[in-house]
């Protein structure tokens, strides 16, 4: 792939990055090698955002991003400033790379042989293992094709899309339909769609509303591998964090931001307590409609209330950690729990918000890899389930959840759970709210729906404060922790267009 964009224009600039997520952390990477004077400021008590990390009693939790996926994004993040992602953390490839308990008795292994995945393809449906290589075959091409021509390169405008170059490379991608539509092509039983279509939950969205282009997560999975990151991905906050001091970003915690005034040239960035840091340039890596909803004057907002009102948000989450005396054994480091039909669960958080009757779910248990996240003779544990953003979130709507939860992890998994807890925490829609100012309480930010694709999200730039700037999962590519890092990429780029130029 290309180098990134000549950054030289941005030397001797300052800039104050609001947010330590990664794409804040890649942003103010990228800003500081290319010679600005960057100044990060994070509204809580550790850097990371999502990703933070809970230590209880000697149990270490990735609150956040828990599966590392396309590797050779965090390679070349680290590649542009010469440096390699063993000198900041080690990884171990997993196998199983996830483990899935069907809601049916079922059970199935996806490893990091392909053969042996295409044979367990084969034993659901004839035909469907060579139905899978063909698959991957679509899903490598797309992969390769949509990083370089639509991932890594920003293409704001519409007429970015028209040029002849551009319309080359898209009749090789499967950029219409939807992913239940594309899967369906190549396979009929319900299950092997379901396992090519996990992958949505974490992109915020459903196998009906998510372009089908979003196959090329499929190579990721089955192709590049599912890793861990010994320690967690905190572990990978920490080695960019290191990397930012080494390229003379200064960082700066406990940091809420109330507002922004000011331009291009003459900004004023105000905190909770009376700071106040100034700034050539300012880029927002916290919520988008926080940013602008509640840190700019009514005039310098570009999308009114009804915009982000109007918008579809990414599930929420309901997530419960878990320090458990002894093993966990039936479950892997990655375990899904998937009902037959998932329908359900989807029209729960998209179309008629409610706390799910018969969730899908996801379980971590990195202490299976990694000894030292949790004491001797214990596990490490957490559960997520997706649920609709916005919903209700009561003392006593968790704690009705927490049972019907623990009643479908043993029924499903043979795991009992309740008398072995050692350390419980909980984290819902009002914390995302409240730790992360997301809108409605959404654990990621804009699904990517058909309508929330690559030009169609907010913009990078603000076209109503000259020298504003956005990154993070509500600008393009997107969600994830690849993507935000990608982010901070293309809004590096960004900005020194624009500095050239003014």
């Amino acid at each position: 792939m290309d180098s990134p964009t000549d950054l030289g224009s941005l030397a001797g600039k300052s800039v104050v990055v609001i947010g330590g997520g990664f794409g804040g952390l890649s942003t103010a990477c990228y800003l500081a090698d290319a010679g600005a004077d960057v100044t990060l400021l994070e509204k809580n008590e550790q850097l990371g955002g999502r990703a933070s990390r809970l230590e209880v009693d000697g149990f270490q939790f990735d609150m956040g991003p828990s599966w590392y996926l396309m590797s050779d994004v965090f390679e070349r993040f680290f590649g542009h400033f010469g440096r390699d992602p063993a000198e900041y953390y080690s990884l171990s490839r997993l196998d199983p790379h996830y483990r899935i308990f069907f809601k049916d008795g079922d059970r199935v292994d996806l490893v990091p042989d392909l053969e042996e995945n295409k044979r367990l393809f084969e034993s659901y449906e004839p035909g469907a293992g060579e139905a899978l290589s063909r698959y991957l075959e679509t899903s490598k091409r797309n992969y390769e094709l949509g990083m370089r021509e639509f991932v890594y390169k920003d293409r704001p405008r519409l007429r970015d899309y028209a040029d002849l170059e551009v319309l080359r490379h898209s009749r090789h991608l499967s950029l219409l339909g939807t992913m239940q539509g594309h899967v369906e092509e190549y396979f009929s039983h319900p299950k092997l769609q379901q396992i090519m279509q996990y992958t949505l939950v974490f992109l915020g969205g459903s196998p009906h509303n998510t372009p089908a282009l979003y196959n090329l997560m499929s190579h990721v999975d089955f192709n590049m591998g599912v890793y861990y990151p010994d320690g967690g991905i905190g572990t990978v906050v920490d080695g960019i964090v290191e990397l930012g001091e080494e390229l003379g970003v200064e960082f700066y915690t406990d940091q809420p931001v109330r507002k922004i005034a000011g331009r291009r040239g003459g900004f004023a960035v105000r905190t909770e307590g009376g700071g106040e840091f100034l700034a050539d340039l300012v880029v927002s890596d916290a919520d988008y409609a926080h940013t602008e909803q509640e840190l700019l004057s009514p005039e310098k907002r570009q999308y009114p209330a009804e915009y982000w009102e109007s918008r579809t948000y990414a599930p929420s989450a309901y997530l419960v950690y878990l320090g458990v005396e002894g093993e966990v054994e039936p479950l892997a480091h990655h375990t899904l729990v998937l009902p037959t039909d998932w329908d359900d669960h989807f029209e729960e958080i998209f179309e008629k918000p409610a706390w799910p009757e018969n969730p899908a779910y996801y379980l971590c248990v990195p202490s299976k890899t990694d000894a030292a996240v949790a004491p001797e003779g214990h596990s490490n544990l957490f559960a997520l389930v997706p649920i609709a953003p916005g919903l209700e979130d009561t003392p006593e709507r968790r704690a009705a959840f927490r049972e019907q939860l623990f009643d479908d992890i043993e029924a499903n998994t043979g795991v009992d759970l309740r008398d072995r807890i050692v350390v419980e925490e909980t984290f819902c829609v009002d914390d995302f709210a409240d730790r992360y100012n997301a809108y409605a309480g959404s654990a990621l930010g804009l699904a990517h729906t058909l309508s929330q694709t690559a030009l169609l999200r907010p913009n990078r730039e603000s076209s109503a404060v000259d020298g504003l700037y956005f990154t993070g999962s509500y600008t393009t590519p997107g969600i994830g922790v690849p993507m935000c890092l990608i982010s901070g990429q293309l809004t590096a780029e960004r900005m020194a267009e624009t500095s050239e130029t003014n």
